[in-house]
């Protein structure tokens, strides 16, 4: 099956919870701010150490499932014709094609994925991710990490939940056109993980994101 990740901040550091502080005003018990810190930067931590190991358990089970790796020159020659396709593919549909060495990145904005808070893929959308599948399923020797992200609008429990959902929602759009589960593994990085600055509109706007990296099969 198709894998999922997600850490949420305070199942990460339980140890945590007991650190509360007396509101002055409402009489109240509230956890103290350095007690949030640490929960967030905890999470963060535990959700970005688990990417390594989730790569490697993709990689494994699609040798597992007969896909052949690829070498030497051959990954670079692949994953140059792969990156073409899909630039064609998706020229004008506002998915960008990013190159990160052998890697590719496909970002696809929150706001013509999903409605506000929702995570039900928009149906205009479907024809873009149908693209998509296409060059993937032509192109078999790609593991596919399908990542959720957000805004730091809202609780971190709240946004790591939804990103992770928006994550399998993209992923199970891929399922549903033909391609293998064993190459597709998604993670909810909630709003750990920023393009740009939560203090604007414009910044939240490119965080709210889901990201497919291609790894090739090496």
């Amino acid at each position: 099956m198709k894998k999922s990740l997600l850490v949420l901040a305070l199942a990460s550091v339980v140890g945590f919870t007991g650190c509360t502080t007396l509101d002055p005003y409402t009489g109240e018990q509230r956890t103290s701010r350095a007690t949030q810190g640490a929960l967030i930067g905890a999470a963060a931590g535990a959700v970005i150490g688990n990417v390594t190991g989730s790569r490697d358990r993709t990689r494994r089970a699609m040798i597992g499932a007969g896909i052949g790796a690829l070498a030497g020159a051959a990954v670079g020659n692949y994953m140059d014709q792969q990156e073409a396709e899909l630039r064609r593919e998706l020229e004008g549909t506002g998915v960008s094609v990013t190159r990160d060495g052998d890697n590719l990145i496909l970002n696809m904005p929150g706001n013509i994925t999903f409605d506000v808070n929702r995570d039900e893929v928009k149906s205009e959308f479907y024809p873009v991710l149908n693209s998509v599948a296409k060059v993937l399923k032509k192109y078999d020797k790609t593991a596919i990490e399908v990542a959720g992200h957000t805004d730091s609008t809202g609780t971190v429990e709240h946004n790591m939940a939804l990103s992770l959902r928006r994550a399998d929602s993209v992923a199970g759009y891929l399922l549903g056109q033909g391609i293998q589960n064993v190459r597709i593994a998604t993670i909810g990085f909630g709003p750990h993980r920023p393009i740009a600055d939560n203090n604007t509109a414009q910044g939240r706007s490119l965080n709210r994101r889901v990201e497919l990296t291609l790894i090739p099969l090496t």
